[in-house]
């Protein structure tokens, strides 16, 4: 039984070695010791911390990019609707142009169409003119005293005259 129950003389010699051994370790590696597990605690909390203010900093990066995103669809569309009105105006611009332009030239074609109308009817007239003068002149150089005579020569005369 002596090997279950310990000598008095090495229970008190084991007892001050241990006190003594932690006396050093107080003295000398407690607060060390203490300092960098201190130390590693702050680090790790200080790295938490900025991870969250990255994370907040993320969220809020977000937001903003989702606004300027919104902001420029709104402006993509607005430049659109911009550019459809402009391309709209300046089509009803042209067919309006274009309108005036060809009543313009229908009525100098009208125009011209008269004066050539005028033009024809002059030159057909000064034609006549000229044949009744031609007509009279050779009735009159030929006198005829019959009536006959003179009727059969006019249509004579008509016969002969070419229409250009």
């Amino acid at each position: 039984m002596d090997l279950l129950q310990p000598a008095l003389g090495l229970f008190f010699i084991s007892l001050l070695i241990f006190i003594i051994v932690f006396l050093i370790l107080k003295k000398f590696a407690w607060k060390p010791i203490l300092s960098t597990l201190k130390e590693r605690e702050t680090s790790i909390s200080d790295a938490i911390a900025s991870a969250e203010r990255v994370k907040e900093e993320m969220a809020q990066m977000k937001a903003e990019h989702e606004h300027v995103l919104a902001e420029a669809k709104a402006e993509r569309s607005k430049i659109l609707k911009e550019a459809k009105d402009a391309k709209d105006q300046i089509l009803s611009e042209a067919k309006a142009q274009a309108q005036l332009e060809a009543k313009k030239i229908i009525s100098e074609a009208y125009t011209a169409i008269d004066n050539q109308k005028m033009a024809a009817l002059t030159d057909v007239k000064n034609q006549v003119g000229k044949l009744v003068i031609e007509v009279a002149e050779k009735v009159l150089r030929k006198e005829l005293s019959d009536k006959t005579a003179q009727e059969g020569y006019i249509k004579e005369l008509a016969g002969e005259i070419k229409l250009n």
